[in-house]
This record gives structure tokens, sequence and C-alpha cells, in this order.
């Protein structure tokens, strides 16, 4: 099942996408496809109200496929490829940092170049969100909180997540800077998530070509890594890391300016594309 929200910014509603790619409305019977939502097993109950669920009007914005979830949660340096051309190495356990769930946006909605960025940067990352409450899991239990997965563009100011002191979560956050979508698909159509082809093209040029076969920490071992650390809550953002290709490790360095346009897909998740706007 893929899930959607449709619908003008900040008025989405909830969706399921039919076997011919239109929009069904099941607002009639969930408010958002927020925390309570996945905490109440209402992934479950969708198919149940399928046949009786409205069209919603064709051509309608795509937003995130989830409500703004209470964290985003992100690995670094998470694929070995990467980890090279950034001339680092693998790490031996996942680097985490946060993005702002501000940041959260639709698939399709521009890309806000912040006040003052120097190097804006584009990565294609498999994102997944997280089921049920998650705290303690085991390695074995984990797929059981994996509500399902999607495709997350892990934008980043680099100057401001490098250049100035403190932690990356600085050039991780601005508006616009998560772009998800442009659904949320269950795991019994996702595919072996561990062997997705990804890629991403900046104005019509390829820039990433990636498998998530090269991931070194794979979802269901972060789910149990970071329920150690903390509670993952139901609708959380788990995202987990890039392929190499991001303009940071290109020789000379190439960076985002307004006007660029990003197109990006994961195998079996689906397609985004944004256009890169001044804030």
């Amino acid at each position: 099942m893929k899930l959607v929200r449709f619908g003008e910014l900040g008025k989405e509603k909830p969706g399921v996408l039919s076997a011919q790619g239109e929009v069904l409305d099941v607002s009639p019977w969930f408010s958002d496809f927020d925390e309570a939502f996945f905490a109440s097993g209402g992934v479950n109950q969708l198919a149940s109200n399928i046949a009786d669920a409205p069209k919603a009007p064709s051509g309608v914005r795509l937003g995130a496929p989830v409500a703004r979830p209470s964290k985003i949660i992100a690995i670094g340096l998470n694929y070995s490829d990467h980890a090279k051309e950034s001339g680092m190495e693998p790490p031996p356990e996942p680097v985490l940092f946060f993005k702002a769930a501000t940041a959260l946006s639709g698939p399709f909605d521009n890309v806000e170049v912040p006040r003052g960025a120097l190097k804006t940067d584009w990565e294609v990352e498999l994102a997944f969100v997280i089921g049920k409450r998650a705290k303690y899991v085991s390695e074995a239990e984990a797929d059981q909180y994996i509500a399902g997965y999607s495709v997350l563009n892990d934008v980043s100011e680099r100057a401001f997540q490098l250049e100035h002191s403190g932690q990356w979560v600085k050039g991780k956050s601005h508006d616009t800077f998560a772009p998800m979508g442009p659904w949320l698909v269950t795991p019994d159509e996702a595919g072996d998530v561990e062997s997705l082809d990804m890629t991403l093209d900046v104005n019509g040029e390829r820039r990433q070509t990636g498998n998530t076969s090269t991931m070194i920490f794979k979802p269901r071992f972060l789910v149990h890594y970071l329920s150690q650390f903390m509670t993952l809550a139901p609708g959380d953002i788990v995202t987990t890391g890039t392929p190499p290709g991001v303009g940071m490790g290109m020789k000379p360095q190439q960076f985002l300016k307004p006007g660029d346009v990003m197109e990006l897909s994961i195998q079996n998740l689906g397609s985004q594309k944004q256009t890169c706007v001044p804030a």
C-alpha cells in the first residue's frame, strides 16, 4: 500500500494511491497520518476503507506522506562509497544527527536556498517511518516497528554544517530541507530495501547513482541501535544516508543555486522533483 498526503500546504489530507495511480481520500475515517494514526495501528485499518473512498482531484499537490513528526533522525556517512568520497573512514557505529521537523516538505515543492548560503547540496536517501513506540528493541524484532519506506532528499548547506562551530543540525534544518515522498510504501510492497537502485540528477545531469546494498548499517539494525539511546515515537522519520555523488565530493565542488532542478528516485519507492528558489 502507498500512503499519501494531498492538498494545499498546511491543509493536507490523508490518502492512499490506488492500483490505477489515483489518489483516494481517506480523510472521512482518518484525520491525518500522524503519531496517533501510527500508534493506533491505522495502517492495518486502511484496506477496509479504500473501496468507499472518494477520489482526490486530479493533479492535486502531494505533501510529505507523514504529518510533522516528533523528530527526524538522520544517519551520516552510512554508505561505504560515500564515506570514501568524503575522505573519511566508514564509522564503527552509526553517526547520528537531527533535522528539524520544520524542514519537512512535499516531494515536488520548491527547495529554498538559505540566506547567506554558499554550499547548498543534495542527497538522495532511503527513509523509513516508525510504526509503533520503540524502546530497547532487539534487531530480530526491528522489522515489526517499521511502518513503511520513502524517498527523502537530505538537502544540506555545507558551509553552515561544517564551517560554523557546533553540530551538523545547523546545515540540515532550513525550511524545505527534507522533501519526502511521493508516498510511504508499506514493507510488503517496498521490495528488498537492502538492494534498491537510487539516482539523483541536477539540471538533467546525473549526479548520484547508487544502491542501498552499500549501506553500512541497515534499517533493522538502525531501529535497534537508535532505540538504545532514545524512544522512537510512531511517525518518527529515520533517513539512512546517501550514496556517492554529492556536490561536496565533486572535483571541483558543485553546489545548488536558485533555478537549479533536482530529480531523484529510488526503485519501488517513487520519484521527486524540486526547483531551487531563494529563501
